[in-house]
């Protein structure tokens, strides 16, 4: 599990307390050898005032007068300890070394500085040794007890400081860089009430700006340029919708315009291949040709009709659908069409109704149906399937054939969206197919989606109940 701070105010407070406590670390060491010697130090000046009085009384009647408790004493002579003792309730105790310790109290230099030694029973010494009158070497030690008391009390005053210190600045830095960040905080709440607003389609509004702008800051600086990065992203998206609302308006137009031509080519083409007068073959093929792709053109008409109304909010018939009914029918029609596929039904026992246009629900449920028949091979399993659910109503449309490549999953709702390009009309459509079964479910309220995988392609319709 990673421990190390994500978010930038918890990485500012915590390199700011590092770097506290690396101070405090750093001025605590500094005191405590400081003080350490300066009393090892006094400690020395002691022992230069007590001299060899002690340790020289040792042979005769061990002088303990003036010498503090726990004043160490030792007389060698030619290299052997003769004589060892401590002050204690103003008496001389004996003491015994081991071979060691003589050996170290022997290998101190004769009226050199003082040293530091450890005693077995009585801890750390401070001693120096002197030549005596008889060529005895004399050596003194006072206890280096009271500086290590000291030096411990003052490394817990100082811990328990420097604690204290710490929390304070962390309590301080936590308030400190959360008023610093707060810049940074209003872009990033500007930042996320622009990624909530719908911006795929439609008229954009970016009302949304960040508030402070002082150039002098990093965090204005940041904050004027995200401003201007919205003002143009703004400007972006008005260009967008007036192109879109110029062509849905050129669509419309152009489908009206284009409706009476189109009828009277188909009309004058049904009344040329109806009449009795003979006609060569060729011209009769024309006239069907004529005749077929004027009413393909004309459904193309209606198509762009249709979502130019629904574009506009023109409201659809408000009635009651029998989805269990439109499904059969429309399975129906499509077995028709497409015998060598395999039509299938999955019906709840009771009827499942909605309030809708049951013309443009019959085109969805058609329109999905026609794309499973024109982009699957015969032998492929198409099924419509009409559920139940809580508050809703559901129509499933699936089949087993190749699917759809991932790529295009999220495009094929876009109007002339098509899976190839490049493939003849004849065997597709102009791809408003399924712009117009998500138009027609978003003016009923409702939702359609798609997954798809190699073996499996599901559509999923959802009207509210």
């Amino acid at each position: 599990m990673n421990l190390l701070p994500r978010t930038l105010k918890a990485k500012l407070i915590a390199g700011l307390l590092v770097l506290l406590a690396l101070s405090c670390a750093a001025v605590g060491v500094a005191t405590s050898v400081a003080m350490e010697n300066f009393l090892i130090g006094r400690l020395d000046q002691q022992l230069a005032v007590y001299g060899v009085q002690f340790p020289a009384s040792l042979e005769h009647d061990e002088d303990t007068r003036g010498q503090p408790r726990g004043t160490f004493g030792a007389r060698l002579l030619d290299g052997r300890l003769t004589h060892a003792a401590v002050v204690s309730q103003e008496r001389a105790v004996p003491l015994k070394l081991s071979h060691s310790e003589e050996v170290t109290l022997a290998a101190l230099p004769v009226d050199g500085p003082p040293r530091t030694v450890t005693l077995s029973g009585l801890g750390d010494y401070r001693v120096q040794a002197a030549l005596g009158q008889d060529g005895d070497v004399l050596i003194t030690g006072l206890s280096l007890h009271g500086v290590e008391e000291t030096l411990e009390r003052l490394q817990l005053f100082e811990l328990v400081m420097f604690a204290g210190a710490l929390a304070a600045a962390g309590l301080a830095g936590v308030v400190w860089v959360r008023l610093a960040l707060q810049p940074l905080q209003r872009i990033a709440t500007t930042a996320r009430k622009v990624s909530e607003l719908p911006l795929a389609s439609g008229e954009v509004v970016l009302a949304e700006r960040v508030p402070d702008t002082d150039p002098r800051t990093e965090t204005g600086q940041v904050g004027a340029a995200f401003n201007r990065m919205l003002g143009h992203v703004e400007s972006a998206l008005g260009r967008r919708h007036a192109v879109e609302q110029r062509l849905r308006v050129f669509a419309a137009d152009a489908g009206h315009e284009l409706r009476t031509p189109l009828a009277a080519i188909r009309g004058h083409a049904e009344l040329a291949l109806r009449g009795d007068a003979p006609m060569p073959q060729e011209v009769r093929h024309a006239l069907s040709r004529i005749d077929a792709e004027s009413g393909r053109m004309s459904e193309l008409v209606d198509e762009l009709l249709l979502l130019a109304r629904l574009d506009q909010g023109r409201p659809l018939a408000r009635e009651e659908v029998d989805l269990t009914r439109l499904a059969i029918e429309a399975a129906g029609d499509a077995r028709a069409t497409a015998p060598g596929h395999h039509w299938r039904l999955e019906l709840p026992e009771d009827p499942v109704t909605v309030t809708g246009d049951p013309l443009r629900l019959h085109q969805v449920v058609a329109n999905l149906l026609s794309n499973a028949r024109i982009h699957t091979p015969d032998g492929t399993t198409v099924t419509v399937a009409v559920r139940r659910l809580p508050g809703e109503a559901e129509v499933i449309v699936k089949d087993d054939g190749p699917g759809i490549p991932a790529d295009l999953q999220e495009e094929i709702f876009e109007r002339f969206s098509r899976a190839d390009p490049g493939r003849s009309r004849a065997s597709g459509g102009a791809g408003l197919g399924l712009a117009i079964v998500r138009a027609v479910m978003a003016a009923h309220g409702g939702s359609v989606d798609v997954r798809s995988r190699p073996g499996l392609t599901e559509f999923r319709l959802r009207l509210p109940a």
